[in-house]
């Protein structure tokens, strides 16, 4: 239900409708966009790693840079390895054994270490194909700017926006190369170097940070501790240069985008290829929750957003014999 408040003055009303939230929710509601760590969805993980510290307070140097985990915390699954803090203004850059691709849907995913869901420390995510130009995600903060998030303070995340850190530990916030396309001097089928850029926080001109649009990035600060900062846990990769959005078998490569999805999915069978009929399955067993039948060589599209969220089969009848494709509803 949207509240609507009411303003009287002077005998005259006006109804306001309160602020919705613009974005995905937090992990666990209906609509995030949270992938949690153990998803089948991740093929890969980071490799490498170097990190720039920042301050434990950017406003006070003498405390020192921060000093929790090191460039290995960040390699490998996310909740295995422990976190690096990386301070106001702290970097690390992420290399891969095998450079992410744009497939269908979401590329990668970003995991921090937020004990619940408002607690977010924040970061800009940037990648580069080459180790040497980087270009941001452009990230969006509708959080107010006019009054600082303190050291323990909360942060919506249903107010953010292709900023790292949405979501509490063990999930990841998920990132679309597709969003950079056709950026000069950057190949988004073969991305070498994800950058993960803490932002300060600090809505104070000297120090503050900002948003695509300008506006002040406001988390919790400061938070003049060792751990200060984005804990960076992980960075799962969910499409490489050898699975972008295609799955092969002796039928053929078959497409089905965007994986994980969230209200719809498309179907693109291998050519000469007709669908007579397509089931969604639980991923566990049970009764159908979706079927259909029909006739068609063409991409298929499917309505899922009344599905729960979870993992799925597709079952795929056609005239060269049945195909199951798995997908994650989100």
């Amino acid at each position: 239900m949207m509240w609507i408040f009411r303003i009287v003055i002077f005998g005259w009303c006006w109804a306001l409708p309160a602020a919705r939230a613009q974005f995905a929710p937090p992990a666990g509601q209906p609509g995030s966009t949270a992938i949690p760590q153990d998803s089948s969805a991740f093929v890969a993980w980071a490799t490498g790693c170097t990190v720039e510290r920042g301050p434990q307070d950017i406003s006070n140097l003498s405390l020192g840079y921060t000093t929790v985990g090191d460039s290995a915390s960040a390699i490998g699954p996310a909740g295995q390895n422990g976190v690096v803090s990386l301070g106001d203004g702290g970097r690390a850059t992420l290399t891969f054994a095998v450079p992410i691709a744009d497939g269908p849907g979401w590329d990668f995913a970003v995991f921090e270490n937020a004990f619940n869901d408002n607690f977010l420390e924040l970061a800009f995510v940037e990648v580069s194909s080459d180790g040497q130009n980087f270009f941001r995600f452009p990230a969006t903060s509708l959080t107010q700017d006019t009054l600082q998030v303190g050291p323990f303070g909360s942060v919506d995340a249903a107010q953010i926006d292709n900023l790292a850190g949405k979501y509490r530990a063990g999930f990841g916030t998920p990132f679309d190369l597709e969003q950079l396309s056709g950026t000069p001097g950057l190949n988004i089928q073969s991305i070498t170097h994800v950058r993960i850029v803490d932002v300060v926080g600090s809505i104070q001109p000297a120090y503050a940070t900002f948003d695509k649009d300008g506006r002040k990035v406001n988390d919790p600060w400061n938070t003049p501790f060792p751990s200060g900062g984005f804990d960076l846990d992980a960075v799962g990769v969910i499409h490489t240069a050898q699975s972008v959005g295609l799955q092969s078998s002796e039928m053929g490569f078959w497409a089905l985008y965007p994986n994980p999805a969230r209200e719809f999915l498309f179907i693109q069978p291998p050519p000469e290829t007709r669908i007579h009929q397509w089931i969604v399955l639980p991923f566990g067993g049970g009764a159908p929750a979706q079927e259909q039948a029909f006739m068609t060589e063409k991409t298929v599209r499917l309505e899922i957003h009344p599905l729960p969220p979870g993992m799925y089969i597709l079952k795929i009848s056609t005239d060269k014999g049945d195909k199951y494709l798995k997908f994650l509803k989100l």
